[in-house]
């Protein structure tokens, strides 16, 4: 862009918008310290401490059972739409995204190797958050007047904490359409057109086009056809990753004692980062681990919730633990996996035009540091692409097509409340708005495709708190439930409805 060349609007709204993400995140102001802690970092972390000790560490004892109950998810055992392991599969398709490769990549740039770290912990007090919200979810769910079911945190809050609530659960309405359209879509769609890019040559407005297309043709059928699709898909997308990280480590296993190292010292060390950034403080740390952390797992954001709530049981306690499963496998799995691929490989790479050993400490940011990690532990082609890239570009495709199906219903689950709230909602009303929804959600595809990157990743880092801050002040609200419900009380908790005019007949 020539110097007379005015600023799009993107490059206009990058300043400002950053700023608002730093404070949120970091308690920072144009790069200075306007606050010493990082807010919503000590809210997340908060409430998921004050859940982990409430559950007397729940997710760490009965791990065992909820891996075992894996099997038993694959059958219906109650009421719903899908399996609970669909249900599971769903939220996954969700959870796993740009997040696991691109968003490891960015938190290790920004945090430096610590940052691995508090994305471990953040998944750990998540795992506690994740069993809350997937209980309640079962706890506390609707039926519509042909007798489906559907829930999140709009339900769990009006019908958990009662009516004078109900502006809490409009504000979270909101703040899932603020991220559904930012983090669910744009960022996702953003992700997708590079990754088409780098792989076949593809301009990012035709790989929107595409991307939009497609979406469109799974999420036409609604959650039955999102949670068909998301249960064959990614069972076969993250083990195929996992294992071709294993293997990359493998080949670089006399790096792997070092990568600890690093992780463990960066963590509690205000120098953390070394090589391609310099001078990470442990706030910096804290705040790239924790940001990336919810940005992945979504635990306490409120958006897993909606898909478990659909599961076709009426068991809260076993949905809240395949719930938790999924913030483990997500974060403490996948996204470990790419952040020992970037911290340990070895290759050529270069930093401000001197050599470096790993991608993590050359100029590669994004998901080019996580492509080009790959790439030098795979590095021979398959027409003129590495296997690594190509490996790490299928991964990142599969990812964020699952994740644009699921967040699509995500969206379309708020709209829906908003839309009950207005006298005279009807369920053909509802349907029309879905179908409205839908067309929208793609048309957001093709235009998210093409933005700055780093315009709709702070974007997105806003949109999660406007999720998160209200959905964690509700499960704090309801942890009394959410206690008596892990020791088996399955009608815990007072139930807020009334028979209304509108869908749902009962609220």
């Amino acid at each position: 862009m020539s110097a007379a060349e005015p600023a799009g609007l993107g490059e206009r709204l990058i300043q400002p918008v950053t700023n608002i993400s730093d404070f949120i995140w970091g308690g920072t102001w144009n790069g200075e310290s306007v606050i010493p802690i990082p807010p919503l970092a000590v809210v997340l972390l908060g409430v998921g401490l004050w859940f982990m000790v409430g559950l007397k560490f729940y997710p760490i004892t009965r791990f065992g059972s909820a891996v075992k109950g894996l099997f038993a998810g694959r059958k219906q055992a109650g009421e719903g739409e899908i399996s609970p392991f669909a249900a599971l599969s769903t939220a996954l398709s969700g959870q796993v995204g740009t997040g696991n490769l691109a968003g490891v990549a960015t938190a290790i740039a920004l945090g430096g190797p610590g940052a691995v770290f508090w994305m471990w912990i953040t998944a750990l007090f998540g795992m506690a958050l994740a069993f809350a919200e997937g209980s309640l979810a079962i706890r506390y769910r609707e039926t519509t007047s042909d007798g489906v079911k559907r829930g999140g945190p709009m339900s769990y809050i009006v019908m958990g904490l009662g009516p004078k609530w109900t502006w809490l659960a409009i504000v979270f309405a909101l703040g899932t359409l603020f991220s559904g359209l930012v983090t669910g879509n744009s960022i996702q769609a953003n992700a997708m057109a590079d990754g088409m890019n780098e792989l076949f040559g593809i301009p990012e407005w035709i790989g929107g086009l595409l991307t939009a297309a497609v979406v469109f043709v799974v999420i036409i059928g609604g959650i039955k056809s999102i949670g068909n699709v998301a249960e064959k898909v990614v069972p076969f997308m993250a083990a195929t990753y996992i294992v071709m990280a294993l293997i990359a480590l493998a080949l670089n296993f006399q790096d792997l004692g070092e990568t600890f190292g690093l992780i463990f010292h960066g963590a509690f060390n205000p120098q953390s980062a070394v090589g391609g950034f310099t001078g990470a403080a442990i706030i910096m740390a804290i705040r790239a681990g924790v940001a990336r952390g919810l940005f992945s797992n979504e635990a306490g954001q409120g958006s897993t919730p909606i898909a478990h709530a659909v599961a076709q049981t009426d068991d809260p306690e076993q949905q809240g633990r395949m719930a938790m499963l999924g913030t483990f496998i997500d974060t403490i799995v996948i996204c470990t996996m790419t952040a020992l691929v970037i911290l340990t490989v070895e290759g050529n790479f270069t930093a401000n035009g001197q050599p470096v050993i790993h991608v993590w400490q050359s100029d590669r940011v994004g998901f080019e540091m996580t492509s080009g990690a790959f790439a030098a532990a795979f590095p021979f082609e398959i027409g003129s692409i590495p296997l690594g890239t190509l490996i790490a570009s299928i991964a990142l495709i599969l990812f964020v097509f699952t994740t644009l199906l699921t967040w699509s219903y995500y969206g379309e689950r708020a709209i829906t409340f908003l839309y009950d709230r207005v006298k005279g909602s009807t369920r053909e009303g509802e349907k029309k708005l879905h179908m409205a929804w839908r067309v929208l959600w793609c048309v957001v595809i093709f235009i998210g495709a093409a933005q700055p990157s780093e315009l709709v990743w702070r974007l997105g880092d806003i949109s999660n708190a406007a999720m998160a801050l209200p959905n964690l002040l509700a499960l704090a609200l309801l942890s009394g439930v959410v206690f008596a419900l892990a020791r088996g009380d399955r009608t815990a908790g007072p139930t807020h409805t009334a028979e209304t005019p509108e869908e749902p007949e009962e609220y």
